[in-house]
């Protein structure tokens, strides 16, 4: 941005000096406006002098003569100080201000800038200038961005963007909805921020802007690359393979027909975007965007010529942070395509030695992060090629950078590279060591995780889940001492007593010397409870469980002794069990040797079939599969103690099946035959307590009759009439809201006046692992998961919490492995004790049968919950045999 008020004579060659800067001519803009220096000083125009270093300035930024740079601003200021009362000088004081902050965000001081652009807001605030407020407004949040804060930048962004809604189009209007955009989609809204994206594009072009064109374009193209991604699932059968870096899965490859549809077009604008920009750099960022489109679409001669254009282009551009994430970047798409064509060009070592340029690059212009990151990336590409002693060096190094400056987004990817290589050194505890330090430091992270920098492809598929799936499958495997059994001659050379992993026999182990220590077990049990956490705080994008939760072991152990808790943990080649059993300090552990892969099948069929009534013998046959490898072992240890429910803390897809339908074969029944069943969402519940049925009052809401609504229609549900009824009947102190009067408005209403303890609500619904589509249908409007804690959350204390929410009518999204994520956000989000809910719609009379039996027993007897829709379920099961009918319900959370 340059300085709009010149002096006369000044302002021919600062004027000159702009055109040449335009035109990409740097060198040649240096000498005018130094010309232009020289001639404010000769005629002490102190004002014109501060106006042309600071365009000085800029161009010499964009020579990556940083220090130059930087000394030509800071005169500029100087200048500028002692000028306060001069006419328009505090115009040329904000934008002067403006330039610098860009200076330091480039150099990678992104809370210097913010402080910066803070200063030059006031400023334009005070002279009334609302479009430079504007700027520095946009330029805060680009900053904010930077520094992780990204909810900040959305507050920042959207307050500006109301009061420009009415305003006319104009080219800071286009980048206030740009950036407005790209930190809508960074929270997870993709939907609403492609909405923000295309006005600013169609604004820009209106305007002719290319720069800012060109800025839009390359923002879509990340929604659609966005929208790809979350369409693909994580391959948990090879889930060991993730590296920080992704250097084996830096695209996903995949024959979903949406999912391609969705990369083509997010390669088509980042084309355009390359072909639009007037920016070397913005060229170089639109076409490796849409090399990593390439790569996904398997497009290897494409990608292999486009990756020769960029490198020659990086070869011609000054430093900058922005240029040495590109090195890096493209040093992974590089990798990935010499892995997929098996080819020597490039080379290894022309890998090696782009990263080595971008540390040479960030270590020019003092980036303290940029080269943690780049150490780190050339690290990981000698991990890759298998020279260990340099990767761990240069990651050791990496490390020690990243924590210096307190990057705790970069530090954990080094812990967790750390940790892989020390696990391929033999190092088990080492490994173990590095790998918990970085789970540590992403919980450190976890108000804010999606604050991972964007820059370097962070998604949680990729780069948050394999760190504790590997923690757990390194702190679960079968351990043999050397000198009790153990095999001697695996792995490097280890002293006496140490723990060597043994190799994976492909039947139980039951020896002693296989053990897993209790404190791995409980570590283990800790890291998948963090884990699912995370799940949760990625799904919201934002911090979940900000009560204070009770642990699930205080209340087998205090509250409910005939209740144990499982926890099935799907690794690559086997499934582990961990069994708490009540006022029992030590866990039980069992292991069941089969691959992901069969898993995963297994699981998948079983989902389907159970959503097919004429499917009940082919049900049977998987789920007694699946028995056998989660129960049968447990079975003795389980007959011991009177148990009377299980239950369950699952695990990647096992969570889209209920467990009462797993069968036992051997004594032809389901499991929901010999226990009451119930979900946790992980090791803690939100105050546990037992439901009191003298106080049992019920609100009933629910849609009956068809709807349009935001372009979906909903089929009439007939049964929740008699649904409704049937329930009125057995709960006198019940409260009705259907059809019209199901709003949001009238339950928030009810539940202020009245103390309910259970919310019953009958209408369509879907669970989707994308918090955007998981939603209810009321009356007028889907509401969306994350605006239950407004609909629920009203009541002031505890002891007027509601015990109970059941949603009778609702189903997992088709098609999506993690859609029980969206059932779990709704049992956190309401702020119920407990959630009960369908996993597939049912059409039908049984709904209201179930849900009969089941108020019946809540009311009229002592059982809990889980054991109340244990009965429920047992009646259907008499009278319909078919899974189809009475299996969908779950109970999440709170079971007594």
């Amino acid at each position: 941005m340059f300085s709009q008020v010149e002096p006369p004579n000044g302002q021919v060659l600062i004027e000159q000096g702009r055109k040449f800067y335009e035109a990409g001519e740097l060198s040649t803009a240096v000498t005018i406006l130094q010309q232009a220096v020289a001639a404010s000083q000769a005629k002490k125009d102190k004002l014109g002098e501060a106006i042309a270093l600071s365009n000085l300035s800029l161009a010499f930024k964009q020579l990556g003569q940083w220090e130059k740079a930087e000394m030509a601003i800071a005169q500029s200021l100087q200048i500028l100080t002692t000028l306060q009362n001069t006419p328009n000088s505090a115009s040329v004081f904000a934008q002067t201000l403006e330039i610098q902050g860009n200076l330091q965000l480039e150099l990678g001081k992104a809370e210097l800038a913010l402080n910066t652009w803070k200063q030059a807001e006031n400023i334009y605030k005070k002279a009334g200038d609302e479009v430079g407020k504007t700027r520095s407004l946009i330029n805060q949040s680009i900053a904010q961005q930077a520094l992780g804060q990204y909810l900040l930048s959305r507050m920042t962004l959207k307050q500006m963007y109301h009061r420009l809604e009415k305003q006319p189009d104009s080219l800071v209007k286009a980048t206030a909805l740009r950036s407005l955009g790209d930190v809508v989609q960074l929270i997870g809204d993709l939907e609403e921020s492609l909405k923000v994206l295309l006005k600013s594009r169609d604004i820009a072009e209106k305007l002719q802007s290319p720069p800012e064109i060109s800025a839009a374009l390359l923002s879509l193209g990340n929604i659609y690359a966005a929208l790809a991604n979350r369409e693909s699932q994580l391959d948990t059968t090879n889930i060991e393979q993730y590296t920080p870096l992704h250097y084996l899965n830096t695209s996903v490859f995949t024959q979903d027909p949406k999912t391609i549809k969705f990369y083509q077009q997010a390669a088509q604008f980042y084309l355009e975007a390359a072909n639009t920009s007037t920016s070397s750099l913005g060229q170089i960022q639109a076409q490796l965007n849409r090399l990593s489109m390439l790569l996904s679409l398997q497009k290897w001669s494409q990608a292999q010529q486009l990756s020769s254009e960029i490198q020659l282009k990086l070869t011609k551009i000054p430093p900058s942070r922005t240029a040495i994430y590109a090195q890096i970047n493209l040093a992974q798409s590089l990798v990935h395509l010499k892995q997929a064509i098996s080819a020597d060009i490039p080379s290894w070592k022309e890998i090696a030695q782009s990263l080595a340029t971008a540390i040479k690059q960030a270590r020019s212009i003092d980036d303290k992060r940029s080269e943690a990151y780049a150490l780190g990336a050339l690290g990981g590409l000698y991990l890759k090629t298998e020279d260990i002693a340099n990767a761990q060096k240069l990651t050791e190094q990496a490390l020690i950078q990243a924590q210096a400056i307190k990057a705790n987004d970069i530090a954990y990817l080094w812990q967790w590279q750390l940790g892989q290589i020390l696990k391929i050194k033999g190092d088990i505890t080492g490994a173990i060591a590095f790998y918990t330090q970085a789970v540590d430091t992403l919980k450190f992270l976890r108000n804010d995780l999606i604050a991972l920098n964007p820059d370097v492809q962070f998604s949680f598929r990729d780069n948050v889940e394999p760190v504790y799936r590997q923690l757990v499958d390194l702190l679960l495997q079968p351990i043999a001492k050397r000198g009790e059994g153990g095999e001697g001659g695996m792995g490097r050379q280890k002293g006496a007593g140490e723990e060597l992993p043994i190799p994976h026999y492909p039947f139980p182990i039951t020896h002693s010397q296989f053990s897993v220590s209790q404190d791995n077990l409980k570590q283990a049990r800790n890291v998948i409870e963090a884990l699912q956490l995370s799940e949760l705080e990625n799904f919201f994008r934002e911090a979940c469980l900000q009560e204070k939760p009770k642990q699930i072991d205080d209340v087998v152990d205090k509250i409910d002794s005939t209740a144990a808790v499982i926890y099935p943990i799907i690794l690559k080649d086997r499934i582990e069990i961990i069994l708490k059993l009540p006022n029992k300090s030590e866990l039980s552990h069992y292991r069941t040797y089969k691959q992901a892969n069969e898993v995963e099948i297994t699981l998948e069929k079983l989902g389907q079939y159970l959503k097919e009534p004429d499917r009940v013998n082919d049900v049977k046959k998987l789920s007694q599969k699946i028995y056998s490898w989660l129960i049968q072992p447990l079975e003795a240890d389980l007959a011991k103690i009177n148990m009377k429910t299980l239950v369950f803390v699952l695990d990647g897809s096992l969570r889209n099946i209920p467990m009462g339908v797993l069968y036992d074969n051997k004594h032809k029944e389901y499991l929901i035959e010999k226990y009451a069943i119930a979900l946790a969402p992980g090791l803690q519940l939100i105050d546990p307590k037992r439901l009191r049925r003298g106080e049992l009052n019920v609100l009933i809401a629910g849609v009956s009759e068809e709807r349009k609504i935001e372009g979906r229609s909903f089929p009439p549900l007939k049964n929740v009439i008699v649904e409704s009824e049937k329930i009125h009947s057995t709960i006198p102190k019940s409260q009705e809201l259907l059809n019209r009067t199901f709003t949001e408005k009238n339950v928030q209403n009810q539940i202020k006046e009245a103390a309910f303890s259970v919310v019953h609500i009958a209408t369509h619904g879907e669970f989707s692992s994308n918090a955007e589509k998981t939603f209810i249908l009321t009356w007028e409007q889907l509401l969306k998961v994350k605006d239950f804690d407004n609909l629920l959350r009203l009541r002031t204390t505890s002891d007027r919490a509601i015990e109970l929410l059941v949603l009778s009518a609702c189903q997992t999204a088709s098609g999506d492995k993690r859609a029980t994520l969206g059932l779990a956000g709704i049992a956190v989000r309401a702020g119920t004790r407990s959630t009960l809910a369908t996993l597939w719609s049912i059409e039908d009379q049984s709904t209201a049968e179930l849900m009969n039996q089941f108020y019946k027993h809540l009311a009229d007897t002592r059982e809990t919950k889980a054991e109340a829709l244990r009965h429920a379920q047992l009646a259907l099961l008499a009278k319909y045999q078919t899974p189809y009918f009475w299996a969908p319900y779950v109970l999440v959370g709170n079971w007594l």
